[in-house]
């Protein structure tokens, strides 16, 4: 049997709005930034499960990344991550770009050497 899912429906007006599902009649969901619970979570009965509402207050919004965790009797469900303030030097994005590039070169050699030492 499958436990319990948390899929995020849309972030607006600063709430995270998820759908969820899989859990008991009144499931308790709550928020954790940096260890401490955030405030105000709802959870409400819908026909196809439970929609979580979860504020996001501004004083978690700092320069850098900010997760907030999502937990359902102890287990995490879902993450919410957050990036904030000026991009670091070294975007991630790029790096991950040179990784590819780099692995489509290593994936071009090994078939070119496994094609030599077969012949």
């Amino acid at each position: 049997m499958a436990g319990p899912t948390l899929t995020q429906t849309r972030i607006a007006n600063g709430t995270w709005e998820g759908l969820l599902t899989g859990a008991g009649a009144a499931p308790r969901v709550e928020a954790l930034h940096d260890g401490a619970a955030l405030p105000g979570v709802e959870v409400v009965a819908l026909p196809e499960g439970h929609a979580v509402r979860v504020p996001l207050p501004g004083t978690i919004l700092s320069e850098g990344v900010q997760v907030v965790l999502l937990r359902l009797d102890g287990e995490v469900l879902s993450r919410i991550t957050l990036i904030a303030g000026l991009p670091p030097d070294e975007d991630l994005r790029a790096e991950v770009g040179l990784l590819r590039a780099e692995l489509e070169l290593l994936k071009r050699a090994f078939r070119r050497h496994c094609a030599e030492t077969s012949e």
